[in-house]
């Protein structure tokens, strides 16, 4: 369980990486409950091609969901002061990850543009990615995902401003649904002074491509 301070002053308390071993369900039940749902959608989970089929859907499991066992305390802690004065905007730009949704489940595709204008501190670059990776191997809404992104980075690092842009395609309304494939969402957390001085905020969207416009669902 972590805080995390917002630009308003109040505080949130991420609890979505505090395991709790005792309510987890075992390995066996995890294979059971896929072994159900086969036979919910009519199918035979005995016959031979479906007979590994929970043991294999439970492994993807613990793949792609591993970001709930990482700390974004524990990947951002190591930093590096000695930047020789270096105070100009650090970002790391299409980031590729891979997301579910949590309403159903669905795969979330996309790409994430993060950046930072540090205040003495920086951070190696595989972190911001590790960061990415940790949110995004959860259960998520790309709002929220944006966000988490943004306060993690803001919270430990504290520089002079974040920001993080997120492009994504939801599988859950190209599949089913509306079925509009081709639509990507965009979501953006921007803060300090991301947030509060418009030339900064445009020269981050300058170097990801994104002209002033493209910033939606401002968080």
């Amino acid at each position: 369980m972590r805080q995390i301070g917002k630009p308003d002053g109040t505080t949130l308390v991420d609890k979505s990486f505090a395991q709790d071993d005792a309510s987890r369900p075992t390995r066996a039940e995890a294979e059971d409950a896929v072994r159900t749902l086969i036979r919910w959608a009519g199918d035979d989970p005995s016959r031979e091609g479906l007979l590994d089929t929970p043991a294999r859907v439970v492994a993807a499991y613990e793949e792609w969901f591993e970001g709930y066992i990482a700390d974004p305390d524990d990947i951002l802690k190591r930093t590096f002061e000695e930047t020789d004065g270096y105070d100009e905007m650090v970002l790391l730009r299409d980031i590729r990850f891979e997301s579910f949704c949590e309403h159903h489940l669905a795969p979330i595709i996309g790409k994430a543009h993060v950046a930072y204008l540090p205040d003495r501190r920086v951070v190696g670059i595989s972190k911001l990615a590790r960061l990415v990776e940790a949110y995004a191997k959860r259960l998520q809404i790309q709002e929220k995902m944006t966000a988490q992104i943004a306060n993690s980075i803001d919270d430990i690092l504290q520089p002079k401003g974040v920001a993080v842009v997120i492009e994504a395609a939801h599988q859950c309304m190209t599949t089913r649904g509306v079925h509009k494939s081709g639509v990507v969402m965009v979501t953006s957390r921007m803060l300090g002074a991301f947030r509060d001085n418009p030339s900064t905020r445009r020269e981050f969207l300058a170097m990801i491509g994104a002209p002033a416009g493209r910033e939606v669902n401002h968080l």
